[in-house]
């Protein structure tokens, strides 16, 4: 007899693990419905789906009352009431559009009920938007959600009185959009706080879920002007000589000859006067040549170089003409900054 007592209560374990994990009691604000957590804590079900009911005819809070259903959708999953199981689970849905289930925290019956319960209701599931910054007219803003079951799907972008469509389509599932972010007439959309608004529509059921995003707009940094080409600088355009020693050979060249004349002179009649005045001359001529040796070259342009810089230069000046014109478009764009706001956050 022990023995079937103990397998009904693995078997209870099983199909209903702890809620006390899954909703803490100590989180909820209502004392029926903690008195039902804590009787499903006890695996008492009946007393459980009793208090669950009476704290729903209460004044609940929306977290509160999706608990509860959340609550009832357990408990009759236990008893095997499985219709009245996808019903709370429904309702808790509808209350908490993101609600979800933790697979390895809870029985796959109970997570199988669950699921049926998502595609029995129409809800815009885990919308979110992604912040993003871009240049208007080359990117968009990711909007992402999840469709429990197939809706015309209208996406809207809203500010004041100010509508602007994203996407209309029938969809269900994951949906992936992009959202440019512009005006009709190609313009950045006005800066300020917008609302990401996803309607779905099927029959007579409809659901809505919205995000708030705040928009700033900012100027397109420009491109600074070239000073020079990476890799290539001017060469200089002049370059000194070596020191030449020709005007010393030359200067004493002159002497020896000024010297050969004198001699000569010397056994001439000429005078002594002549002679004096020829070495006088090739002295003055030695001087000079040496100073002319060890004087240093003035400088002497190369072609080459020259040639070379003008060209550099010219490359230069049509890359920033270039960029002149890159610049001019530039000052046009705007940079969009888009990034969602936390609830209630404005």
């Amino acid at each position: 007899m022990r023995r079937h007592v103990l397998l009904a209560l693995l078997l209870a374990l099983a199909l209903a693990p702890g809620m006390a994990a899954q909703q803490p009691a100590a989180a909820v604000q209502n004392a029926t419905l903690k008195r039902a957590l804590q009787a499903y804590d006890n695996l008492d079900y009946a007393s459980a789906i009793k208090f669950a009911q009476q704290s729903l005819k209460e004044r609940l809070t929306s977290a509160d009352a999706a608990r509860a259903y959340e609550l009832l959708g357990f408990a009759y999953s236990a008893t095997n009431a499985q219709d009245q199981a996808v019903d709370a689970f429904k309702q808790a849905i509808q209350l908490d559009p993101d609600r979800a289930l933790d697979p390895a925290r809870v029985s796959p019956k109970i997570y199988s009920l669950f699921f049926a319960a998502l595609g029995q209701v129409l809800v815009v599931r885990q919308l979110k938007v992604d912040s993003v910054s871009f240049i208007g007219g080359t990117g968009g803003v990711p909007i992402s959600f999840t469709v429990t079951s197939p809706a015309r799907v209208r996406t809207r972008a809203v500010s004041g009185n100010r509508t602007i469509l994203v996407d209309s389509s029938v969809v269900t599932g994951g949906v992936n959009l992009r959202w440019p972010a512009l005006l009709p007439n190609g313009d950045p959309i006005p800066a300020g706080d917008w609302t990401i608004v996803v309607d779905a529509t099927a029959g007579q059921n409809s659901f809505s879920a919205s995000q708030a995003v705040r928009v700033k707009l900012g100027s397109v940094d420009t491109v600074a002007h070239l000073t020079q080409l990476p890799g290539y600088n001017e060469l200089p355009e002049t370059e000194v000589p070596p020191k030449n020693a020709r005007p010393l050979g030359l200067a004493a060249m002159y002497t020896g000859l000024a010297g050969v004349g004198v001699l000569g002179l010397n056994n001439s009649n000429l005078g002594s006067a002549p002679s004096r005045e020829i070495l006088t001359v090739g002295a003055a001529a030695l001087i000079v040549g040496t100073i002319f040796t060890l004087s240093k070259p003035a400088p002497r342009p190369v072609p080459a170089n020259v040639q070379f810089n003008k060209l550099l230069r010219e490359q230069i000046a049509r890359r920033n003409a270039d960029i002149a014109q890159q610049n001019a478009k530039l000052r046009q764009q705007v940079n969009i900054t888009v990034a969602p706001l936390a609830k209630g956050a404005r």
